[in-house]
């Protein structure tokens, strides 16, 4: 066994399977916070031993109370530390002390609440790193096992009786939503082998956590509840290898509505937003991420039904026993740009052929006639096998809610089909709902979380090779000047426009190439030219020449005289018949990103733009483009002119690949604009900048 899978297992055992817990600082009132553990573990039976800890009582809720877990007659492998936020660090070096393996601590009062819990909260984090003793939290409202009886929680939600038991396991950085989980998959018949508060994570992560229980075969899946992507490599690891296992991982993460991250020293960093990358982040590792609360569950069976989706494998059929109905799924799938595809010539065929009522055409409206056993059930047959469709749909009218036995009779008939089925049932249909959820069916109670679960299962992407590990953290940067970077886009084979670099205060040069021509302030201290002046644009001829060498100076002298700067760089004036962005940074979470935008003077007003991790392959950079709406016009539409964009292709995947080359230090790197010429001509940089560690 190696040493991580030897971690894993401590983990899984302490955390999720003790043998023996205490509750220091437990209360005697079990209507309070610290006092529900002891009440719920009670009530759930709980097999192992349980030691209250108070200093002040012999007996807590009518049990023997230890002063302190010196006292007790054995090491517990799990401490919950229920008591104030002094008192959390003295108790964590007691732990540590006597052998304890894991720690949880309800306190709050550490990153949350300013600079001294910042200190407070580091003091925990090294504390753990020197002792080997693993802690949940602080702010952690503890951990649930149904299948055991360890209701481990102060989280009030877990005083109803009657946990349901299943095969999905909940992390989440929000104690209260463990609690609002269990209850709303109550709800639906979904069922839980865990759930886990995971609060500020100063050691034990969402991904830690979750990747020790990989070889748990009860559990099928993963729900995870993100405020943010705090110890990134770990979430990596564990999402790459659930994909890999075939165990879906759901997520919803707060943060859509952010601004955009804090401004780094490119357009890369001020335009890929903090949600942006985790978007990407958590796409690329094929985690289903849903945009509604509700779907977190409803998503789960489809997810497991679909492996992640080549890009052309987005194909939504339409089966309804009520156009309305029906409707309102295309309305929902088509702003979440997901297509709902015609039945082709041959189905309609087929299902004429079959005597099947009904219309044909956006989708296949059978009417009241679909709600006969057989109608529907060739109706499916007919639609499951058809080409043109790689998931398909039924919404099941009035007849689920009145007669939910015969509503969904035919489509249970389908479970085991090679192509997945979704069921959304227009009323409120609970009984039909959870007869379809006991058969694994993917079912849905409303058209936005049905398309919120279908275009959030397209999205996620196919396992990469920049799932497999982040590269790592960069120290401060400083750029390089434009003539360097051109320099690493030469090691990349990234093309450039030709240049020549000259004295600032020099002679007027004779030029290697032919005038109009571009003359910038070319130094390392001048990252954005614009900014001090640093460019002249449409030079003619010499005397142009000289006159913006001189313009060169003046600004340089008038607005930025602390900066030094020696030389010019002149290249060639031109034009293509699009301008883009490729940029590339370290995400301090994520890891090595490449991104894809609008150029020039469009890439922070349009914010057109696709991300990825880093590095991508031909094909990723090909689906980037195809999410460029700037790029519909050179894509040859309508007849227009053609761009090359294969060759825009090759030359993102091969700047993406400063993901692999981590001897050169680079923290970011940005073509803008990239021009792209006509098919056949190519792609050529005309600016780049460039940050390199020291």
């Amino acid at each position: 066994m190696s040493i991580i899978e030897h971690s894993e297992q401590l983990i899984s055992q302490a955390l999720l399977h003790p043998r023996s817990i205490a509750l220091v600082g437990v209360s005697d009132d079990p209507g309070k916070t610290g006092g529900r553990p002891l009440q719920f573990l009670r009530r759930s039976r709980f097999a192992g031993k349980i030691y209250p800890i108070n200093p002040n009582r012999d007996q807590v809720q009518g049990e023997q109370a230890w002063p302190s877990l010196s006292a007790l007659p054995e090491v517990p492998e799990h401490v919950f530390i229920l008591s104030s936020t002094d008192t959390v660090l003295p108790a964590v070096r007691e732990c540590a002390e006597l052998g304890v393996k894991q720690v949880t601590i309800l306190a709050t009062g550490f990153s949350e609440s300013g600079e001294e819990g910042c200190q407070r909260e580091r003091e925990l984090r090294d504390f753990a790193q020197a002792s080997g003793v693993r802690i949940l939290g602080p702010s952690s409202l503890g951990v649930v096992n149904p299948h055991n009886g360890l209701v481990l929680t102060a989280n009030a939600a877990f005083a109803e009786p009657d946990l349901p038991k299943g095969n999905l396991f909940v992390a989440s950085h929000s104690g209260s939503m463990i609690g609002a989980l269990v209850s709303r998959g109550k709800a639906r018949g979904v069922g839980f082998a865990g759930l886990v508060s995971v609060g500020s994570e100063a050691d034990l992560c969402v991904g830690e956590i979750c990747q020790a229980t990989l070889d748990d075969p009860t559990i099928a899946g993963y729900v995870l509840f993100l405020e943010s992507l705090r110890h990134g490599d770990k979430l990596r690891a564990f999402a790459a290898e659930a994909a890999r296992r075939g165990k879906p991982v759901i997520a919803y993460k707060l943060g859509r509505s952010n601004a955009a991250a804090e401004m780094a020293a490119t357009h890369t960093g001020a335009l890929a937003g903090e949600d942006d990358i985790a978007d990407a982040f958590l796409k690329d590792l094929g985690v289903v991420r849903v945009e509604m609360l509700e779907t977190l569950f409803e998503a789960l069976p489809l997810a497991k039904r679909m492996p992640a989706p080549d890009s052309r494998a987005k194909r939504v059929g339409v089966v309804a026993t009520t156009g309305g109905g029906a409707a309102m799924v295309v309305d929902q799938l088509g702003i979440r740009n997901v297509t709902v595809q015609p039945l082709s010539e041959a189905t309609q065929r087929k299902l004429k052929e079959a005597q099947i009522p009904g219309s044909a055409g956006r989708v296949l409206d059978l009417t009241l006639a679909g709600t006969k056993y057989e109608v529907m059930k060739k109706a499916l047959q007919i639609m499951l096998e058809a080409p043109e469709f790689d998931l398909v749909v039924a919404v099941v009218g009035s007849s689920a809610r009145l007669q939910p036995e015969l509503a969904v009779k035919p489509i249970l008939e389908f479970t085991g089909a090679d192509k997945p089925l979704a069921v959304m049932l227009v009323p409120d249909a609970p009984e039909a709902l959870g007869t379809l959820t006991r058969a694994g069916i993917p079912c849905f109670r409303t058209p936005e979380t049905c398309a919120d679960a279908i275009s959030s299962v397209f999205a996620r992407r196919k396992l990469s090779t920049a799932a497999a590990a982040g590269s790592p953290q960069l120290a401060q940067a400083q750029a390089l000047s434009e003539a360097q970077a051109y320099d690493v886009l030469d090691r990349l084979q990234v093309p450039h426009a030709d240049y020549a670099i000259f004295p600032l205060n020099g002679q007027i040069p004779t030029l290697p190439f032919e005038y109009p021509v571009v003359a910038k302030l070319c130094s390392a201290e001048i990252p954005h030219k614009t900014e001090v002046g640093g460019v002249v644009l449409n030079i003619q001829d010499p005397a142009q020449l000289s006159r913006a060498f001189e313009t060169l100076r003046t600004n340089l002298r008038q607005k930025a005289p602390q900066l030094v700067c020696e030389h010019v760089l002149v290249q060639p004036q031109l034009q293509g018949m699009a301008e883009v962005l490729i940029g590339y940074r370290v995400d301090p979470d994520a890891g090595p990103i490449v991104m894809l935008a609008a150029g020039g003077v469009w890439a922070e007003v349009l914010r057109d733009r696709s991300i990825r991790l880093a590095p991508v392959s031909v094909e990723g950079a090909r689906e980037m483009i195809e999410e460029i709406r700037i790029l519909k016009t050179v894509s040859g539409l309508r007849g227009k002119p053609k761009g090359d964009l294969e060759a825009l292709a090759h030359a993102i995947s091969k700047l993406s690949m400063l993901a692999q080359r981590p001897e050169l230090k680079l923290r970011e790197a940005e073509v803008n604009p990239m021009l792209v010429l006509a098919e056949g001509q190519g792609v050529l940089a005309v600016d780049a900048l460039v940050m390199q560690s020291a």
